[in-house]
């Protein structure tokens, strides 16, 4: 694996120097995060603690991977600035692993429906609305299932069936009745 720094900036309020990198690496594998950080601490004579790789990305059917790196002059400089995600990233600190939350106290069992039954209710009348009479729809008929055909066996063939038109029947019910026009 090839590496070239292509940018390098010093940055002397954050103590640290800002590179963009490039890594060429024919008949291998994208190189891990941790590799780069070594080889970038090489290339940088630096300690490999003190690099912290931004982000880093291959391009599809290329051999390079192109990325961002920082250069801190101590490690606690590096915890003081960088954000938690990218520190975990770069094996700098360990992740936070949440502890399993203290366990809710448990509800009490629901009262059996009989003791329910006992207390007494007193029923208030609720005004009802008036419910609207659902029109009985004709359901179409189901056809008879096909029977299977057997091997070797000729059947004859039946005409087919017309079904009547029910074009007229379905106009009819959607046009309310009060706006029907008669047909001429």
């Amino acid at each position: 694996m090839q590496l070239e720094v292509l940018q390098r900036k010093e940055n002397p309020l954050l103590k640290r120097v800002e590179v963009t990198f490039k890594a060429t690496h024919k008949a291998e594998p994208t190189p891990t995060r941790d590799a780069l950080r070594a080889f970038l601490a090489k290339e940088l004579k630096a300690t490999k603690d003190i690099v912290v790789i931004d982000y880093q990305a291959s391009t599809f059917g290329r051999y390079e991977t192109l990325g961002e790196a920082k250069v801190y002059k101590t490690k606690e400089e590096a915890l003081a600035v960088e954000r938690k995600h990218i520190l975990v990233r770069n094996k700098l600190i360990e992740p936070e692993v949440r502890k399993e939350a203290v366990p809710k106290p448990e509800k009490p069992a629901p009262a059996p429906r009989a003791e329910k039954a006992e207390k007494p209710a007193t029923p208030a009348p609720k005004a009802e609305a008036p419910k609207a009479e659902a029109k009985p729809e004709a359901k179409p008929e189901k056809p008879a299932p096909r029977e299977e055909k057997k091997p070797g066996a000729k059947e004859e063939k039946k005409p087919a069936e017309k079904k009547p038109e029910k074009k007229d029947e379905k106009k009819a019910e959607k046009k309310p009745e009060g706006k029907k026009k008669e047909a001429k």
